[in-house]
């Protein structure tokens, strides 16, 4: 049994203990923490399944399943605590995805992989398309922020229009993106799909046969995470109080680590097989999915819901933004790494993990 199963095996008691909590009144506490381990399990079926689907459905097709479903949990989450108008938290969780996703996961991957085989080699193409993507995406992200602390008055429907242009370029940038990797240079991005159980990926018909049942297991673990993040935001403001936590530290650390699991442990599964473009690819394709998908994407459901939901992030956000971009494409334009590459790729995280703790946002 492999890693991912064991944790997602490990973590299925809290989703029947949560519903209990909730129907028992055990208390905002245990229904915030059963609630929170219950998405673990949830995230890491959920993300397998469209592994499995990606896999039968073929690079291009797949790659695009990948593309559009592979933050979905994140999304549930964020979507939910946009309808409730926790807005704070959502803009924090899209900046606590990213810095995840090129510090934490990439820290992962290169520190095991670095471990196991002393030094790696992966596509240096492939860190720089999309380092340049995710670079643009920071700075569009950023410039809602950097206009109102750069101006004397900036008018709310300034900001807002501001945001959903941003938003609409991100946007065609990403589509760009995917015509980009899917289809005129897909060579470039040739590096195989993740599939432990057939041999040089090569899909079996039995493995045909069974995509009906990971696309059930895709709906039945979305709509199982839908359920779970609502009994996690319904008591998510009164658990922060109790915790003295600020929504800031929620939104940048506690959602992204309970959400992105699965990521982790495949990063980890992969570098240690010694695939180092895999373990790029995901890191670096998460992140451009939150940053150029999902937070414009929220930009739009939030003006759709009448909620005030628009990139005038947090100015720490965009700082750690800018700092874990930077740090990212410096370890990763060489094309090689070790595990003291990835020691410093935690330790970014970590001190920014610290740093957003005791900001009193």
């Amino acid at each position: 049994m492999n890693l991912r199963k064991i944790v997602s095996f490990a973590f299925l008691l809290f989703i029947p203990l949560s519903v209990v909590a909730s129907r028992l009144n055990w208390g905002d506490q245990a229904i915030f923490i059963t609630a929170a381990l219950s998405i673990i399990p949830l995230s890491i079926w959920l993300s397998t399944s469209v592994e499995r689907v990606a896999v039968v459905t073929g690079p291009t097709l797949g790659g695009l399943v990948n593309a559009i479903f592979g933050n979905t949990t994140t999304l549930v989450i964020a979507l939910i605590a946009l309808k409730k108008g926790l807005v704070d938290i959502v803009q924090a969780s899209i900046t606590g995805s990213i810095l995840s996703d090129l510090l934490l996961f990439m820290g992962m991957g290169m520190l095991t992989g670095g471990i196991r085989y002393k030094e790696q080699e992966f596509k240096p193409i492939l860190a720089r398309v999309n380092g340049s993507s995710m670079t643009l995406a920071v700075i569009a992200i950023a410039l809602p922020t950097l206009v109102i602390y750069t101006s004397n008055v900036v008018e709310v429907a300034d900001i807002l229009s501001l945001s959903l242009v941003t938003a609409t370029v991100l946007l065609i940038v990403y589509g760009l993106t995917l015509l980009f990797s899917l289809k005129t240079h897909s060579y470039l991005y040739e590096v195989g799909l993740s599939n432990e159980n057939t041999p040089d990926n090569q899909v079996s018909e039995e493995e045909k046969a069974q995509v009906w049942i990971w696309l059930l297991v895709l709906l039945t673990s979305t709509v199982a995470v839908a359920y779970e993040s609502d009994l996690f935001v319904d008591v998510v403001e009164s658990v922060m109080e109790g915790f003295h936590l600020t929504p800031l530290f929620i939104g940048v650390i506690f959602i992204p680590l309970i959400s992105d699991v699965s990521g982790i442990v495949t990063v980890i599964q992969l570098a240690l097989k010694n695939q180092m473009d895999l373990t790029v690819s995901v890191a670096m394709g998460d992140s451009l999915l939150v940053a150029l998908f999902v937070a414009p994407l929220l930009v739009f459901i939030g003006q759709f819901w009448q909620q005030p939901m628009d990139l005038n992030f947090n100015p720490f956000n965009v700082v750690a933004l800018i700092v874990a971009v930077v740090v990212t494409n410096l370890i990763s334009f060489t094309g090689r790494s070790n595990w003291l590459d990835g020691t410093l790729l935690l330790a970014t995280y970590l001190i920014l993990a610290v740093a957003f703790y005791y900001h009193p946002a």
